[in-house]
């Protein structure tokens, strides 16, 4: 099963410094029942393309949490074994739920398929939701409309060999 999971371009560098994505349990987002009921798609690019914002969405809520950290967000695509993925609570339509998943193995990083961030001209907009997603969580429609401006930037895709080149942006 394909899972995407959100990171920091610091935990990025964690990561390939132990070699770990993840030793589980940790968060990640899928194609899950909520996110194609949410997406109204049969289209498994589609959905995949879903999750992976479902995915930048929640590393936006990790640079919150990293001040310090580049304004980036990062997404590492990994395969994992169905059995090891289980949905996330159910917290109804609750975007940051939606495609949320729990993965309980370990997850060597040399396992990831791609890595997907954000290119440098993004930062300022990237740094901006940052700062308005605690407004906009709570309901404010200026502060969600600077949080949207984040997702104008697509995140480029990279392979897993160019993790060197990445983390020494962080």
């Amino acid at each position: 099963m394909r899972v995407y999971v959100p990171l920091t371009l610091p935990a990025l560098a964690e990561a390939h410094k132990t070699g770990e994505l993840g030793s589980g349990p940790f968060v990640a987002y899928a194609v899950t029942p909520a996110l194609r009921e949410w997406y109204v798609s049969e289209d498994v690019e589609e959905l995949e393309y879903a999750a992976l914002g479902r995915a930048a969405l929640a590393s936006l809520r990790l640079l919150t949490a990293d001040p310090g950290a580049v304004r980036r967000r990062v997404v590492v695509a990994v395969d994992v074994p169905e059995g090891a993925v289980t949905v996330g609570p159910d917290r109804g339509s609750e975007p940051a739920a939606l495609g949320e998943v729990t993965v309980s193995v370990s997850v060597p990083l040399a396992k990831a398929a791609s890595v997907h961030v954000d290119a440098g001209d993004a930062e300022p907009d990237v740094a901006a939701a940052a700062d308005a997603l605690a407004a906009a969580d709570g309901g404010d429609d200026d502060a969600q409309s600077v949080v949207d401006g984040a997702d104008d930037h697509e995140l480029l895709w990279f392979a897993t060999q160019e993790i060197p080149h990445l983390v020494g942006q962080g």
